[in-house]
């Protein structure tokens, strides 16, 4: 099994692409558990505790016995994961569970494309970080914690 994990800042095309990976490598595109949550919410805020639930479903994913499975040779795309969920935490808390950073370290992507926010921001109900500066900003706490952690990783440009 190979898990590319697609990252970067809201309305980057990052779900487009992922969806797109999948269907051409017949592959499996596992969504975006954040996005779906704030849509049902009808808001994109969010507190400490539900980020927390949120963080811990992406963790179910990735412990799901049928997607660490040795014998599976299939593409898994995941349309976020946890680096996104870190940063989240520390720039709108300010603090970042002890457990996620284990968990970032205990279910790696073996490659992550970083989306660059070079491309038209479209508002939907659940971005709220549409001022470019604000998408640069996140862009570079992206590529920090890709590289701090030594993780493999292509910047994507549209």
């Amino acid at each position: 099994m190979f898990r590319v994990g697609i990252i970067g800042p809201e309305s980057t095309g990052k779900t487009t692409l992922a969806k797109q990976m999948a269907e051409q490598l017949g592959g499996v595109f596992i969504p975006e558990y954040a996005r779906e949550y704030v849509e049902r919410k009808g808001s994109t805020e969010v507190t400490f505790d539900e980020l927390c639930i949120l963080a811990r479903q992406q963790i179910e994913v990735l412990e799901d016995e049928r997607m660490i499975g040795a014998k599976d040779e299939r593409v898994y795309i995941f349309d976020t994961e946890l680096i996104i969920t870190r940063v989240w935490f520390s720039e709108v808390f300010g603090c970042i569970p002890e457990w996620l950073d284990e968990a970032i370290k205990r279910y790696p992507m073996n490659l992550y494309l970083l989306c660059r926010p070079d491309i038209e921001w479209v508002a939907d109900a659940a971005r709220s970080n549409g001022e470019q500066t604000m998408r640069e900003h996140l862009f570079g706490c992206y590529q920090r914690e890709l590289e701090t952690r030594g993780l493999p990783y292509y910047i994507i440009r549209h």
